[in-house]
């Protein structure tokens, strides 16, 4: 489930990013256009999906590691606006993103 979470947070930003760029962005001028645009909706959809799934994880996992857990969608979000948006990501952000998936996988590593 958080895994589905993270994936549907992820996707409504990449929406909501595609919907705006195709607006040419967010200004007085077009705030109508953006408020019909079928991508904004999508990504509220999913949103709306991820917080109920949300809901379901924090039932299931302790706040301590779900929520860390949930970090993952900066990485996903930073490949996915590098792969699919051709953005240019620099060095530093990379790092960071590594820094952020060594926090994930210290947090779900269990001592046995």
């Amino acid at each position: 489930m958080l895994a589905v979470n993270i994936v549907l947070l992820v996707a409504g930003q990449m929406v909501w990013k595609i919907g705006l760029s195709k607006a040419g962005g967010l200004h007085l001028g077009n705030w109508t256009e953006v408020l019909v645009s079928p991508y904004i909706w999508a990504g509220i959809a999913m949103y709306g999906t991820a917080t109920v799934l949300w809901l379901a994880v924090l039932s299931r996992l302790p706040l301590s590691v779900a929520y860390p857990l949930q970090s993952a969608a900066y990485v996903l979000g930073l490949l996915a606006a590098a792969w699919l948006l051709r953005e240019v990501v620099p060095p530093h952000r990379w790092l960071g993103v590594a820094v952020i998936a060594a926090g994930i996988a210290m947090v779900s590593w269990r001592a046995s």
